[in-house]
Protein backbone atom coordinates (compact mmCIF):
# COMPACT_ATOMS: atom_id res chain seq x y z
CA UNK A 1 0.00 0.00 0.00
CA UNK A 2 2.68 2.44 0.61
CA UNK A 3 5.09 1.53 -2.72
CA UNK A 4 1.74 2.11 -4.05
CA UNK A 5 0.96 5.50 -2.48
CA UNK A 6 4.86 6.64 -3.42
CA UNK A 7 4.48 5.59 -6.99
CA UNK A 8 1.58 7.85 -7.48
CA UNK A 9 2.85 10.56 -5.53
CA UNK A 10 6.10 10.65 -7.81
CA UNK A 11 4.09 10.67 -10.67
CA UNK A 12 1.83 13.69 -9.96
CA UNK A 13 5.25 15.33 -9.00
CA UNK A 14 6.74 14.45 -11.77
CA UNK A 15 3.67 16.04 -14.19
CA UNK A 16 4.17 19.34 -12.06
CA UNK A 17 7.64 19.56 -12.59
CA UNK A 18 6.82 20.16 -16.25
CA UNK A 19 4.45 22.82 -15.59
CA UNK A 20 6.51 25.28 -14.61
CA UNK A 21 3.78 27.92 -13.62
CA UNK A 22 2.01 25.78 -11.35
CA UNK A 23 1.06 27.68 -8.19
CA UNK A 24 1.77 25.67 -4.63
CA UNK A 25 -1.24 27.82 -3.40
CA UNK A 26 -3.77 25.90 -5.53
CA UNK A 27 -1.82 22.59 -5.23
CA UNK A 28 -1.91 23.10 -1.37
CA UNK A 29 -5.29 23.61 -1.55
CA UNK A 30 -6.36 20.63 -3.46
CA UNK A 31 -4.79 18.61 -1.30
CA UNK A 32 -6.21 19.76 1.86
CA UNK A 33 -9.79 19.97 0.41
CA UNK A 34 -9.67 16.50 -0.79
CA UNK A 35 -7.98 15.18 1.67
CA UNK A 36 -11.09 16.24 3.59
CA UNK A 37 -13.32 15.89 0.94
CA UNK A 38 -13.10 12.05 0.52
CA UNK A 39 -13.08 11.32 4.11
CA UNK A 40 -16.64 13.35 4.68
CA UNK A 41 -17.62 15.87 1.66
CA UNK A 42 -17.38 19.79 1.93
CA UNK A 43 -14.32 20.06 -0.02
CA UNK A 44 -16.40 23.03 -1.94
CA UNK A 45 -16.00 25.06 1.41
CA UNK A 46 -12.43 24.87 0.65
CA UNK A 47 -11.51 25.24 -2.82
CA UNK A 48 -14.36 27.17 -4.23
CA UNK A 49 -14.12 30.35 -1.79
CA UNK A 50 -10.02 29.94 -1.78
CA UNK A 51 -9.77 30.32 -5.47
CA UNK A 52 -11.97 32.80 -5.40
CA UNK A 53 -9.70 34.64 -3.21
CA UNK A 54 -6.52 34.41 -4.69
CA UNK A 55 -8.58 36.28 -7.56
CA UNK A 56 -9.98 33.67 -10.24
CA UNK A 57 -13.26 34.27 -11.33
CA UNK A 58 -16.09 32.26 -9.96
CA UNK A 59 -17.18 30.36 -13.38
CA UNK A 60 -13.39 29.53 -13.89
CA UNK A 61 -13.28 28.32 -10.11
CA UNK A 62 -16.39 26.19 -10.73
CA UNK A 63 -15.36 24.52 -13.78
CA UNK A 64 -11.66 24.21 -12.17
CA UNK A 65 -13.09 22.28 -9.18
CA UNK A 66 -15.22 20.37 -11.24
CA UNK A 67 -11.75 18.85 -13.40
CA UNK A 68 -10.24 18.76 -10.52
CA UNK A 69 -12.37 16.71 -8.77
CA UNK A 70 -12.66 14.17 -11.38
CA UNK A 71 -9.46 13.41 -11.83
CA UNK A 72 -9.04 13.11 -8.15
CA UNK A 73 -11.97 10.67 -8.29
CA UNK A 74 -10.63 8.85 -11.24
CA UNK A 75 -7.07 8.04 -9.30
CA UNK A 76 -9.31 7.00 -6.08
CA UNK A 77 -10.98 4.74 -8.03
CA UNK A 78 -7.99 3.07 -9.66
CA UNK A 79 -6.37 3.00 -6.10
CA UNK A 80 -9.44 1.11 -5.11
CA UNK A 81 -9.40 -0.99 -8.29
CA UNK A 82 -5.87 -2.08 -7.70
CA UNK A 83 -6.54 -3.17 -3.98
CA UNK A 84 -9.39 -4.81 -5.07
CA UNK A 85 -11.60 -2.97 -2.80
CA UNK A 86 -14.13 -2.43 -5.98
CA UNK A 87 -15.01 -4.71 -8.83
CA UNK A 88 -15.11 -2.97 -12.17
CA UNK A 89 -18.60 -4.43 -13.12
CA UNK A 90 -20.25 -3.43 -10.28
CA UNK A 91 -19.14 0.38 -10.73
CA UNK A 92 -19.83 1.01 -14.86
CA UNK A 93 -23.39 1.57 -13.77
CA UNK A 94 -23.27 4.02 -11.09
CA UNK A 95 -20.31 5.81 -13.14
CA UNK A 96 -23.00 5.98 -16.03
CA UNK A 97 -25.61 7.44 -13.94
CA UNK A 98 -23.41 9.43 -12.49
CA UNK A 99 -22.07 11.33 -15.78
CA UNK A 100 -26.17 11.60 -16.93
CA UNK A 101 -26.93 13.14 -13.87
CA UNK A 102 -23.65 15.28 -14.12
CA UNK A 103 -25.18 16.77 -17.28
CA UNK A 104 -28.23 17.42 -17.08
CA UNK A 105 -27.16 19.32 -13.71
CA UNK A 106 -24.74 21.12 -15.46
CA UNK A 107 -27.32 21.95 -18.34
CA UNK A 108 -29.58 22.82 -15.20
CA UNK A 109 -27.65 25.71 -14.00
CA UNK A 110 -27.90 27.74 -16.93
CA UNK A 111 -32.02 28.05 -16.45
CA UNK A 112 -31.66 28.43 -12.65
CA UNK A 113 -30.93 31.53 -10.22
CA UNK A 114 -27.76 31.12 -7.71
CA UNK A 115 -30.36 31.78 -4.82
CA UNK A 116 -32.72 29.16 -5.85
CA UNK A 117 -30.18 26.43 -6.28
CA UNK A 118 -28.90 27.69 -2.18
CA UNK A 119 -32.38 27.57 -1.14
CA UNK A 120 -32.37 23.96 -2.74
CA UNK A 121 -29.50 23.28 -1.31
CA UNK A 122 -30.43 24.75 2.25
CA UNK A 123 -33.12 22.59 2.39
CA UNK A 124 -31.30 19.13 1.73
CA UNK A 125 -28.46 20.53 4.29
CA UNK A 126 -30.71 20.54 6.79
CA UNK A 127 -32.22 17.24 5.84
CA UNK A 128 -29.04 15.86 6.01
CA UNK A 129 -27.93 16.83 9.71
CA UNK A 130 -31.63 15.70 10.47
CA UNK A 131 -30.50 12.13 9.07
CA UNK A 132 -27.29 12.05 10.44
CA UNK A 133 -28.01 13.08 14.37
CA UNK A 134 -31.08 10.73 13.86
CA UNK A 135 -28.94 7.81 13.13
CA UNK A 136 -27.30 6.40 16.37
CA UNK A 137 -25.42 3.90 15.08
CA UNK A 138 -23.90 2.92 11.77
CA UNK A 139 -22.16 -0.48 10.21
CA UNK A 140 -18.86 -0.77 10.50
CA UNK A 141 -19.25 -3.92 8.31
CA UNK A 142 -21.12 -4.00 5.27
CA UNK A 143 -24.72 -5.45 4.96
CA UNK A 144 -25.92 -4.03 1.85
CA UNK A 145 -28.77 -5.15 -0.59
CA UNK A 146 -27.22 -4.61 -4.24
CA UNK A 147 -30.56 -5.43 -5.72
CA UNK A 148 -32.87 -3.08 -3.54
CA UNK A 149 -30.03 -0.61 -4.39
CA UNK A 150 -30.08 -1.03 -8.01
CA UNK A 151 -33.68 -0.39 -8.04
CA UNK A 152 -33.49 3.12 -6.41
CA UNK A 153 -30.40 4.69 -8.78
CA UNK A 154 -32.77 7.36 -9.54
CA UNK A 155 -31.58 8.30 -5.81
CA UNK A 156 -27.50 8.59 -7.41
CA UNK A 157 -28.74 10.49 -10.35
CA UNK A 158 -29.94 12.95 -8.61
CA UNK A 159 -27.17 13.35 -6.05
CA UNK A 160 -25.13 13.40 -9.31
CA UNK A 161 -27.46 16.40 -10.83
CA UNK A 162 -27.02 18.56 -8.07
CA UNK A 163 -23.03 18.21 -7.93
CA UNK A 164 -22.74 18.68 -11.40
CA UNK A 165 -25.07 21.63 -10.99
CA UNK A 166 -24.07 23.67 -8.04
CA UNK A 167 -22.80 20.83 -5.72
CA UNK A 168 -22.04 21.90 -1.73
CA UNK A 169 -22.55 18.83 0.73
CA UNK A 170 -22.78 16.34 -2.61
CA UNK A 171 -19.96 14.33 -1.73
CA UNK A 172 -21.74 14.16 2.26
CA UNK A 173 -25.45 13.53 0.35
CA UNK A 174 -23.46 10.35 -0.94
CA UNK A 175 -21.62 8.90 2.16
CA UNK A 176 -25.28 9.24 4.20
CA UNK A 177 -27.21 7.72 0.76
CA UNK A 178 -24.83 4.63 0.86
CA UNK A 179 -25.05 4.85 4.75
CA UNK A 180 -28.81 4.62 4.65
CA UNK A 181 -28.68 1.39 2.99
CA UNK A 182 -26.07 -0.30 5.22
CA UNK A 183 -22.80 0.30 3.86
CA UNK A 184 -20.20 0.38 6.00
CA UNK A 185 -19.29 4.21 6.21
CA UNK A 186 -15.70 2.89 4.03
CA UNK A 187 -17.41 1.28 1.38
CA UNK A 188 -19.77 4.24 1.39
CA UNK A 189 -16.76 6.76 0.31
CA UNK A 190 -15.68 4.29 -1.72
CA UNK A 191 -19.06 4.04 -3.81
CA UNK A 192 -18.97 8.16 -3.21
CA UNK A 193 -15.86 8.36 -5.30
CA UNK A 194 -17.40 6.31 -8.09
CA UNK A 195 -19.98 8.80 -8.08
CA UNK A 196 -18.30 11.80 -8.07
CA UNK A 197 -15.98 11.05 -10.58
CA UNK A 198 -18.86 10.43 -12.96
CA UNK A 199 -20.96 13.50 -12.24
CA UNK A 200 -17.74 15.66 -12.44
CA UNK A 201 -17.06 13.95 -15.98
CA UNK A 202 -20.35 14.88 -17.09
CA UNK A 203 -20.33 18.45 -15.59
CA UNK A 204 -16.73 19.42 -16.91
CA UNK A 205 -18.44 18.11 -20.27
CA UNK A 206 -20.35 20.73 -20.22
CA UNK A 207 -18.18 23.72 -18.56
CA UNK A 208 -15.88 22.73 -21.30
CA UNK A 209 -18.12 24.33 -23.99
CA UNK A 210 -18.11 27.05 -21.52
CA UNK A 211 -14.28 28.59 -22.31
CA UNK A 212 -14.19 28.91 -18.25
CA UNK A 213 -11.29 26.14 -18.34
CA UNK A 214 -8.01 27.49 -17.35
CA UNK A 215 -5.58 24.69 -17.15
CA UNK A 216 -2.96 26.22 -15.61
CA UNK A 217 -5.33 26.21 -12.63
CA UNK A 218 -7.20 22.70 -13.25
CA UNK A 219 -4.17 20.87 -13.60
CA UNK A 220 -2.68 22.54 -10.27
CA UNK A 221 -5.53 21.93 -8.34
CA UNK A 222 -5.62 18.41 -10.19
CA UNK A 223 -2.34 17.57 -8.47
CA UNK A 224 -3.20 18.68 -5.31
CA UNK A 225 -6.59 16.87 -5.49
CA UNK A 226 -5.01 13.12 -6.74
CA UNK A 227 -2.87 13.65 -3.31
CA UNK A 228 -5.07 14.37 -1.19
CA UNK A 229 -7.67 11.80 -2.27
CA UNK A 230 -5.22 9.50 -1.81
CA UNK A 231 -4.13 10.52 1.33
CA UNK A 232 -7.98 9.86 2.46
CA UNK A 233 -8.03 6.80 0.77
CA UNK A 234 -5.16 5.63 3.36
CA UNK A 235 -6.25 7.15 6.59
CA UNK A 236 -9.47 6.04 5.66
CA UNK A 237 -9.76 2.26 7.66
CA UNK A 238 -7.97 4.16 10.63
CA UNK A 239 -10.65 6.54 11.67
CA UNK A 240 -13.33 5.63 14.11
CA UNK A 241 -17.06 5.86 13.47
CA UNK A 242 -17.44 8.27 16.33
CA UNK A 243 -14.59 10.38 14.68
CA UNK A 244 -16.66 10.40 11.39
CA UNK A 245 -19.44 11.16 12.71
CA UNK A 246 -18.93 14.19 14.12
CA UNK A 247 -16.90 15.17 10.70
CA UNK A 248 -19.80 15.13 8.96
CA UNK A 249 -22.14 16.91 11.64
CA UNK A 250 -19.16 19.44 11.20
CA UNK A 251 -18.91 19.98 7.65
CA UNK A 252 -22.99 19.83 6.91
CA UNK A 253 -22.75 22.76 9.55
CA UNK A 254 -20.61 25.16 8.33
CA UNK A 255 -22.08 23.90 4.65
CA UNK A 256 -25.42 25.01 5.99
CA UNK A 257 -24.10 28.79 7.22
CA UNK A 258 -21.97 29.03 3.97
CA UNK A 259 -25.25 28.55 2.03
CA UNK A 260 -27.54 30.89 4.49
CA UNK A 261 -25.14 33.50 4.04
CA UNK A 262 -25.49 33.15 0.20
CA UNK A 263 -28.75 33.46 0.66
CA UNK A 264 -29.37 36.24 2.84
Amino acid sequence: MKKSFILIVSFVIVIGLFYTKLSMTLVGIGIIAAFIGTLAGGGGLITIPAMILVGIPIQTSIATNKFSSGIAALSSIFYLLYHEELRLASIIKYVAVAIAGGICGALLTVSMSEKAMNIIACTLLIFALFVTLKNKEWTVTSEENDTKHNNRLWQPFLIAAYDGGFGPGSSTFSILHYLRYHYSYIKAVQLTRVLIFGSCTGAFLVFYQTGFIQWEYAIAMAVGSIIGSQLGLLVLPKIPIKAVKILLIVIISLLLIQVTIKII
